[in-house]
């Protein structure tokens, strides 16, 4: 139902694109060619989201790619066709340009060429945002109870979705800049992996992922795709090192609790109460959970600081907007009552590998018990 729905707002938007492009810019005897032309172009997306569903062969990998930035194209040339209708309307009320100079050649040539260079210029920034890993910097003061620790460096991410085809480079690129913040504890937030098939290159990414130092070592949850993709049972995480937190808490060299929800896609998973219930009261709580919507609940609750994903922060503009409508933190930093809670947009993507909102980040959150 989710491909429905992605696949309709795709080919709704286009029927507008179309005709406004067609209506403005294309001279009457090259309005076929260009008929033809864009049906060919957008009919890329849905087609191949159609074929995806079957097994995927080489020869329409490709194409598969290729889609993948067709999606995003097509929403910005959406919006800039929609900007330049508001600036015709404008044009309207205040007459900036003649009504001959804006049905000339060479305006319409100039305007149309923009509005495509604009599009594919977006795209373009926003797979180079995606594949810049950032590092934001966060310090937040906790109790320390009974706790002897008076420091915590917390590295998280979250939202890998690493897949067959998943550059190992960028992995090691990951695994660098996590060594270079020198945490003591990683942790990850679900949503690692995609799909439950082995091979060489992901027990590459395993092997790389193992390479990260963590004096406490590495900790995480699964996110829904890890139950989409059959690895709801962590044979990922096993092969690469992580310890996963399944609705369980575990007690850290003495000093503060670390505690892993599964994610709601899971029908049957304890109440946070119940997970954060009994003696944990003399050490300060670390939670992790997947998606940020229980904020409320959580912080009636004894947990210190929660760490989430699955948001992407929208990964694009205006999607974002909806995203921050949705869930009380989309992105970013929030303390209610006297939990701290930390969003990220993400380490990479799941869908079109361009990200026009948010960056591709690994928090680093130092924590001081006080």
């Amino acid at each position: 139902m989710f491909h429905l729905y992605l696949t309709l707002a795709y080919i709704i938007p286009n029927f507008y694109v179309f005709f406004r492009i067609k209506h403005l810019f294309i001279s009457k005897g090259y309005r076929l060619m260009f008929t033809l032309f864009y049906i060919l172009t957008a009919t890329v997306y849905p087609l191949t989201q159609l074929y995806s569903q079957r097994e995927v062969n080489k020869s329409m990998q490709l194409l598969s790619d290729v889609s993948g930035y067709i999606l995003p194209f097509f929403l910005y040339l959406f919006l800039f066709v929609i900007l330049f209708d508001l600036f015709l309307l404008f044009n309207l009320l205040f007459r900036i340009i003649s009504s001959e100079t804006r049905k000339s050649f060479r305006f319409r040539l100039y305007s149309l060429s923009s509005i495509f260079l604009l599009s594919v210029a977006v795209v373009i920034a926003g797979v180079i945002n995606m594949n810049t890993i950032r590092v934001s910097k966060y310090q937040v003061e906790i109790p320390r109870r009974h706790s002897g620790a008076k420091h915590l460096r917390v590295a998280f991410v979250s939202d890998f979705h690493i897949q067959q085809n998943t550059s190992l480079s960028y992995v090691e690129q990951f695994v660098q800049k996590v060594n270079a913040l020198k945490p003591d504890i990683l942790l990850y937030g679900g949503d690692m992996v995609e799909g439950d098939k082995e091979n060489e290159t992901s027990k590459a990414i395993e092997s790389a992922i193992r390479n990260i130092y963590a004096k406490y070592g590495s900790y995480g949850v699964t996110g829904n795709h890890e139950f989409y993709g059959g690895n709801e049972q962590g044979i990922f995480f096993q092969n690469a090192g992580i310890n996963l937190l399944c609705d369980s808490v575990v007690k850290i060299d003495n000093s503060f609790y670390l505690a892993g929800r599964y994610d709601e896609h899971f029908g049957q998973r304890k109440a946070v109460n119940e997970i954060l219930g009994g003696d944990s009261n003399d050490l300060p709580i670390i939670l992790l959970d997947h998606r940020p919507t229980e904020l409320q609940e959580v912080s009636l609750t004894k947990a210190d600081i929660q760490f989430s994903g699955h948001t992407h922060n929208g990964q694009m503009f205006p999607i974002n907007l909806i995203t921050r409508s949705v869930y009380e933190l989309s992105w970013g930093y929030k303390k209610i009552r006297n939990t701290h809670f930390f969003v990220t947009s993400g380490l990479r993507l799941w869908g079109p590998p361009v990200r026009t909102s948010g960056k591709s980040e690994i928090m680093l959150v130092d924590i001081n018990f006080k």
